[in-house]
């Protein structure tokens, strides 16, 4: 098969903020898991484990790509 690879891993300066933000959500929920806050751990562990590094990992920056298309 001749053609373009697709499968280049894609990784700038947003998805590190997007990852770090998670990172942080997990270490602060961990801090009130800690006090025992059944509310807002479980809430900031969600937040960071289910939501942020994921969409940190698949993130690209879809707006950029569609402005250079439209020129």
């Amino acid at each position: 098969m001749k053609g373009k690879n697709n499968n280049k891993f894609y990784w700038k300066n947003a998805n590190s903020i997007i990852f770090a933000a998670g990172i942080l959500a997990i270490i602060i929920g961990y801090i009130f898991l800690a006090r025992e806050s059944l509310t807002l751990a479980p809430i900031l562990l969600v937040l960071g484990y289910a939501v942020l590094i994921p969409i940190s990992l698949v993130y690209k920056d879809w707006g950029k790509k569609e402005k250079k298309s439209q020129e």
